[in-house]
């Protein structure tokens, strides 16, 4: 299976329906049986998952590094990030390489998740607040619940899943020190 790299969604960023209502395009994935987006504009491709490079000493959701035509991409395992229990990776199982701000920096990682689903357009009158439970549950990495039809969608905002602190470190790794860390 090869990567599958997404094309310029520029014109997608205000994009109007027939309503003339704003939407945008949300990709959308499985992850333990929900669906969950993330914004289209952010993705910079998906990969079929391909073991990584373990790193020492990372956080337990950073699954590893992986060298992505000569940049050191920090791969975070969603399912451990999200607090969702581990599961065997599959065929089905892809990489979702982002792009992500932090301050004025932008940096790139990968998401590992089950499998994707599709494109979707999602008009912001679709968006719904995040339920509030309290200190009980933490909804700090959903935007947003998107009501699509007889679904919902758990839109995530990229920028609060990757803790920049957590993959500074990593994301100033080179090619060699990935390989001498790997090897040591």
């Amino acid at each position: 299976m090869t990567a599958v790299t997404t094309t310029d969604h520029s014109t997608d960023i205000a994009a109007s329906d027939l309503t003339g209502k704003a939407s945008s395009q949300y990709l959308t994935f499985k992850l333990a049986g929900e669906e969950f987006g993330l914004d289209i504009l952010r993705v910079q491709e998906i990969r079929p998952w391909t073991p990584v490079t373990r790193m020492p000493a990372a956080p337990a959701h950073v699954e590893g590094v992986l060298n992505l035509r000569g940049t050191v991409v920090p791969i975070i395992d969603l399912r451990t990030r999200l607090a969702i229990p581990r599961a065997e990776y599959d065929s089905t199982t892809v990489i979702i390489v982002l792009h992500l701000e932090h301050a004025d920096r932008r940096r790139m990682a990968g998401l590992v998740v089950d499998a994707v689903s599709d494109v979707t357009k999602v008009r912001e009158a679709e968006h719904k607040p995040v339920p509030d439970f309290g200190m009980a549950a933490d909804a700090r990495f959903v935007r947003a619940m998107a009501a699509l039809e007889e679904r919902m969608v758990m839109l995530l905002d990229v920028d609060h899943l990757v803790d920049p602190e957590d993959l500074a470190e990593l994301a100033e790794m080179t090619v060699p020190e990935v390989t001498k860390a790997a090897a040591g």
